[in-house]
Parts: structure tokens; sequence; C-alpha cells
């Protein structure tokens, strides 16, 4: 992503650090301390597009579809000389504003009823995973050209896809704060933190525990702090954040959902499926809390209840991004592949739940192939080659398109395994060179932490040309995917990883090892019968035929139990 282009020299708001000293009655859950103190780490170049939105890809010159209506198809890269027609016009005063109240009771101004509408719509599809948030906030935006709340949050919105938008709405916002309600500044200075020129990790984090501290039932806010924390890899202040505010948003949609998901990542599987379930009871059609339900049945071996749970709550996804609704389908498909029922039945939701998203004409395809790569990976991991590579095949011209490369970390590792194990050896070294590039231009503190995702991206090369010991050699005995979620991937998306690991242990000769971190996973996940094959496998190889047998047994009875 190029730098924002400068914006108005006004300095943004300074960090006001958080306290723990809210009143004692108000407070039902403990927050942890966090340390304080007036010193950050310095700024860091803007990380993947997904990190400041919800994961989406956002259509590019997304800034110029705001003067234009939500139906207009064709698309303009907004010309220096407008954005400042439109800076000088946001920050014209405009008589008779009113004050208004959102849909969680925040106060902010707009002239608009349909800027009103529009930032209600923005809230409601943002919350939801709806596929119209994008075009619901350029609406609010286009309405009143002087609502700061309006013009803060389009900011956010386009800039995966359009920098120098989202600076000129960052402008716009900024120029109209003087205008503009305690929240609307509080908002300013959070989101200025994420797509700003003075981009800040660390201040990011502390100014929206500060806002939701001032306005805790900014569940918009909320959301956006958890997906930050989750491309971070920080599921602990994921729950931190949501911790703060859920004593004052008890009955509240969606706050289940937000509190289930750090939960079930921390590995609380019992808290996350009661607050998931809570989430259901409050809106049976609450997305989130369903996908989130679904992890808890899946990993703890609950293959028949996860795909009959989710199947009947497909209807509601229609409208959910294509993300959210091809990865709630991964989930289905990936819970009949571990479960070990026919292969027919995976390879059907592949082509006809998760694939079909292509055809639709607002489809978001980056969103689409990274699920669908997810899949085709576990299937090439269970030796299911031929089915993988067939499928592969038809996606080879997309992959090899740079256009939807640096989207998500996750699709870039997926797409680099794909290039090599179809023989697309140029496009797959360019893709690791690129890679390298990018986290060379990082600060040296985000280098450190993103050299585990480049080594990643290694062994993830090494695997597709099928060179099991340069993967062995390049992740060392001691390889833990868990460990690598600063790609921005849950437990799940990760574990396929650690499936390759597995099989790369006995193919290099390492049985001994092989036996042992399969061992460690099964006490987990002891209803997983790919991992009983594997110690099977690992035990033959190790000439320990009487453990080979009973853990063949044991994989077939679990595979018996499920679908058969």
């Amino acid at each position: 992503m190029t730098d924002l282009t400068r914006a108005n020299a006004t300095r943004v708001p300074p960090v006001i650090h958080r306290t723990h000293q809210a009143d004692a009655d108000r407070r039902t859950i403990p927050v942890p301390t966090r340390r304080r103190g007036r010193h950050r780490q310095p700024p860091v170049p803007p990380r993947d597009p997904s990190q400041f939105s919800l994961p989406h890809t956002l259509p590019r010159d997304a800034a110029a579809r705001a003067a234009t209506d939500q139906g207009a198809t064709e698309q303009r890269r907004p010309e220096s000389e407008g954005a400042g027609a439109r800076r000088t016009g946001m920050a014209a005063a405009v008589e008779g504003e009113e004050l208004r109240r959102d849909m969680w009771g925040q106060e902010y101004r707009t002239s608009s009823a349909e800027c009103a509408a529009a930032l209600d719509a923005y809230y409601g599809a943002f919350m939801s995973y709806g596929r119209g948030r994008v075009a619901a906030v350029l609406r609010a935006a286009a309405a009143d050209p002087s609502c700061a709340l309006a013009a803060a949050h389009a900011s956010q919105s386009v800039a995966p896809r359009d920098p120098a938008g989202a600076a000129a709405f960052l402008a716009a916002a900024r120029d109209n704060l003087g205008r503009a309600t305690e929240y609307e500044r509080a908002v300013f200075g959070a989101l200025s933190a994420l797509v700003g020129e003075e981009r800040d990790e660390e201040a990011a984090i502390e100014r929206h525990f500060e806002l939701l501290k001032q306005f805790p039932r900014d569940l918009l806010s909320l959301k956006r702090a958890q997906v930050f924390c989750f491309y971070l890899g920080k599921p602990d202040l994921s729950l931190e954040f949501v911790q703060q505010v859920l004593p004052e948003n008890q009955d509240q949609n969606y706050i289940y959902g937000m509190l289930a998901f750090p939960l079930l990542e921390l590995g609380q599987m019992d808290e996350a499926e009661r607050a998931a379930r809570k989430g259901l009871a409050i809106n049976k059609n609450d997305v989130w809390s369903q996908h989130n339900l679904c992890h808890v049945f899946q990993q703890e071996c609950r293959f028949r209840e996860a795909t009959e749970f989710m199947e009947s709550c497909s209807p509601s996804w229609e409208a959910c991004t294509s993300f959210l609704l091809t990865h709630n389908w991964w989930h289905v498909a990936v819970c009949y592949l571990e479960a070990e029922s026919p292969l027919c039945k995976v390879l059907e939701v592949y082509d006809h739940n998760i694939m079909k998203e292509l055809e639709k004409s607002d489809c978001e395809a980056a969103e689409v192939y990274l699920n669908a790569l997810g899949l085709l990976l576990r299937l090439y991991v269970r030796g299911h080659i031929d089915s993988a590579k067939e499928r592969l095949t038809t996606l080879m011209d997309a992959l090899k398109n740079e256009s939807i490369w640096h989207v998500e970390w996750l699709l870039d590792l997926l797409i680099l395994w794909a290039l090599e194990s179809m023989g697309e050896l140029k496009s797959g070294q360019n893709m690791l060179e690129s890679l390298k590039s990018r986290v060379n231009s990082m600060d040296m503190n985000r280098q450190q932490v993103m050299q585990k995702a480049i080594q990643l991206a290694e062994a993830a090369y090494e695997y597709g040309k099928g060179d099991h010991m340069k993967v062995f050699d390049t992740l060392g005995p001691d390889f833990d995917a868990l460990g690598y979620k600063m790609i921005g991937a849950s437990d799940e998306q990760v574990d396929v990883f650690n499936e390759v690991w597995y099989t790369v242990l006995i193919n290099a000769g390492e049985t001994s090892k092989a036996i042992e971190v399969l061992g460690k996973q099964i006490r987990k996940r002891e209803g997983a019968p790919f991992l009983w094959r594997l110690l099977d496998k690992a035990y033959s190889l190790d000439g320990r035929n009487a453990d080979a047998s009973v853990a063949s047994e044991k994989a077939n009875a679990l595979q018996a139990a499920y679908f058969h």
C-alpha cells in the first residue's frame, strides 16, 4: 500500500491513556491492567489492507463513488482539484445542523436525514458482515459533506484500495471537528491512528480503549478494535476490549458473538460456547455467533453437530460479504473432510457453495480464493491430490494476477503454495520475492515480527515444489502454526500448516518427532481421524506395528461414527 497523501496539518488529539477506575457498581467483569505511560512505539507502515477493516476486499477508487448513486457502476479516480473542492465544501459552515443519535445512542451532527439513514445502514451492515457497508458509508458522506462522522468512517472504508481517497475523507473529517460532537472527535482520533499519516499501532489501541471507556455502547468501534487485534495476533487484547464494555451491553445484539471469538481463540471453549449461544438467543441470525459456535464444534470434533447446525443457518448468510459467506461454507466443508465423510460431499460444498459466489456481480473474488485455497490445501495434504489439482487448474489465471496479491497474508501464502504445486515457478518466485520486499520496507520492530511470516512463506513455497526436507530445514524441529497468527488467521485457518508439518516430518524420516507431536495434538483433539491415520503411518515407519494397528483401528472407528 502506498503512503497516504499528506492531509491537513492539524494535529491529532493526544492519546489519553486509559485507567481502570470505572465505577465499581458498573463493572461485573474485571479488566486486567495493561501497561500505561506516555511513551509509545514509533509509528509503523500500513499493515495489510484487511487489518483496517473487516476482512473484506474493497473496490478500487471507492472514494470517487461517494458522489454517485449507490447503484452506479462507473468508477473514477478522484482528481486532486476535486478532492480539494470537496474539502473546502466540507469545511464550510452548515446552518441548522441537527444533533442526532446513532443506533446505540451516540450523538453526532448532520443536517441530512439521508446521511443519518445511510449511517444506520452502514452500522448494521458492518456489524452483520453485510455486503452493502461500503456503499452505505459513501452515500452518507455524499449526502452530507460536512458530517465529520460520515467522513471519518468513509476514510477507513476506502483506505485499503484508495489511500488518496482515504486521506481526503480524513482531512474532511478533521476540517469539520469544530462543530463535531465529543463522540465524533473520539472516533476521528481512533481512526486517524489506523489510516492517517500518523499511523501508530500502540496509539490506535490506546485510543480505542479510551473511546470505549467514554462510549461503552459503541459496538462498531469495539468490532473495529477486535479486527485490529485479530491481525496483530492478540486475542487476549481482543478479549480485554469486549470485557471492558460488556457490563453496559448485557442485552445487546452482537456483543456475545464478539465475546465468543477471543474466548475460543484462547482455548476457553466452554465459555465461548455459552457466549455464542447467548448471542443466538438474542438474535438467531447473528452470523458471527453462528460462526463462532461452529468453531467450538469443530475444535471439539463435534463434526455432525457442526454441519447440521451450519447448514440450518445457511439461509441467513445470503446477504453476507463474499468472505463470510464462503468462509462459513469452508467451515462446513472442513468438518465433512475432518470427519472423513465421502469426498464427494466435500467437493459438493466447494463447487456449489464456495465457487458459485464468483458468479455474483458484486463478488469480491479474493475473499472467495482465500477460502477455496484453504480447503484445497487440506485436500492436498490428505492425499486427494488429483481433486485438488483439478480445481487449482481453473484458478491459475486468477492467482497469477498480481492485483489480488497482498490483500491478506494468509491468501498470499496459499497462493504461493498453489502456484508452486501447479508448476508456475516464475510466478511463485515473484510472489515470494514480493513478500520479502514488503517486510523489508517495514520498521525494524515489525520486520522482526514478520520474519516468521516469511519463514512460513518459504516453507509453503518448498512444500508446493514437493521438497519436504527443505520444509523441515526451514521450519525447524519445534514448529507450531499457532505461533504464526501474525499472518491474520484463526486457529482453524493456521491448523492446515500444522497438518503440512506432520506430513513433512513423516516424509522426511523424522518419525520419532512426528509421533511426539501427533501424540500431543491427539490429546487436544482425540476425535480427529486424520491425526490417528498419521500416527498409524508414523508408527509403521518406526517399526511399531502393534501401536500402528491400534491407531488404525481408532481412526476407522471414528470415521464410522460420524457420517457412515
